[in-house]
């Protein structure tokens, strides 16, 4: 099988922020168990940003992007000397990969990022894949190696994501607040728990929480993945969930397997703003498949531009899909409503295109 583990920075380290070499290693023993049973495995880690406010000596996590990005620099090197040191206790070798979503979505660089994984794994490394802070363009996106974990379980096809985190998995409602909270053991392919809105880190030294996994189990069901979220503490969990033991909450793969830059825009983007749609529009959207006119707008949110996501509601407020824009939100007000043989000239003819809209309803 071709497996693809995602670990978070709060199962890592400990509270201090301090990489745990002891849970590396029983995370590393696991590794090459599944290698030596045949398996190909990579794995997601965070950790590199809490790694460098402890090796910094810093008390605190800082909060500006500039400081979080620096010292996510001296952090990863820092992160990937202890997988080289724990795997090489089972002469295997670690192969450091960084990637952004933006990565996924250039067809050549998401083909480039494919055959460089793919060949890692024929070499027989362990890729260690974490989001590349150090350069980014815009804001750190806390919790996105649970995104792009699901994006690489696609771009590499693989059978199975786990994501390991410091929860058993899903439970019925927030078992800090309910005493009555039950595990979901699993969630079918179509099962509107997939959707439902789940709570985010209160973990300083952690960024996704459950509703960032939620959504990367989401991506990996429709991409065909099964996908796991299990309890990194938990002995042999990853060596279990691959084998298909109950070790947490198993999502199962669906039939639809959406490209990655579709899985992209519905679930590893900033929302920029929405688009308001008839009652006519959304059925033509979810029913048809078709692209959005603007005919069938009625309102427009927020101050998006041209090539910003956004999500298209209906009249009661209900998000059916998400897309890019292919005009500004202030041209889209002035156009709502109009036929297509009554837009002026310098406007496209469709809102969004079907090819750029992931219709989540």
């Amino acid at each position: 099988m071709r497996v693809v583990a995602k670990i978070g920075t709060s199962s890592l380290t400990n509270q201090l922020g301090v990489i745990d070499n002891q849970v590396i290693d029983s995370l590393c023993d696991q590794l090459a168990a599944l290698r030596a049973a045949g398996n190909e495995v990579v794995l997601v880690s965070s950790g590199a940003v809490s790694a460098g406010v402890a090796a910094l000596g810093m008390t605190a996590r800082p909060n500006d992007v500039v400081t979080l990005q620096a010292i996510s620099a001296a952090g990863q090197s820092r992160l990937m000397e202890t997988y080289n040191r724990s795997l090489a206790r089972h002469e295997l070798v670690a192969a450091q990969v960084l990637l952004v979503p933006h990565d996924f979505v250039d067809r050549r660089q998401y083909l480039h990022a494919r055959q460089t994984l793919v060949r890692l794994l024929e070499l027989g490394c362990i890729p260690i894949v974490n989001e590349n802070d150090a350069i980014a363009s815009d804001e750190i996106r806390y919790g996105d190696n649970d995104r792009i974990a699901a994006l690489v379980a696609h771009n590499v096809a693989a059978d199975v994501l786990v994501l390991l985190t410091d929860t058993p998995g899903l439970f019925t409602s927030d078992p800090r607040l309910d005493p009555t909270a039950t595990l979901v053991e699993v969630v079918s392919a179509d099962d509107p728990l997939l959707s439902v809105a789940a709570t985010s880190s209160s973990d300083t030294r952690g960024s996704g929480g459950m509703a960032s996994k939620l959504s990367a189990a989401r991506m990996a069901s429709w991409s065909g993945v099964r996908a796991v979220i299990a309890k990194a503490s938990r002995p042999h969990v990853l060596v279990d969930a691959v084998a298909g033991v109950s070790v947490g909450t198993t999502f199962l793969a669906s039939s639809r397997n959406l490209p990655a830059r579709k899985l992209w825009i519905g679930f590893a983007t900033n929302v920029e703003g929405a688009i308001v749609v008839d009652d006519g529009a959304r059925r033509a959207l979810v029913e048809r498949g078709t692209s959005l006119l603007p005919a069938g707008v009625v309102d427009v949110v927020g101050d998006f531009v041209e090539g910003d996501v956004v999500e298209v509601r209906d009249q009661s407020g209900v998000t059916v899909a998400r897309g890019i824009s292919l005009s500004d939100a202030d041209v889209l007000r002035e156009v709502k409503g109009q036929r297509t043989p009554d837009l002026p000239l310098h406007v496209a003819h469709e809102v969004i295109h079907r090819d750029d809209l992931l219709v989540l309803a």
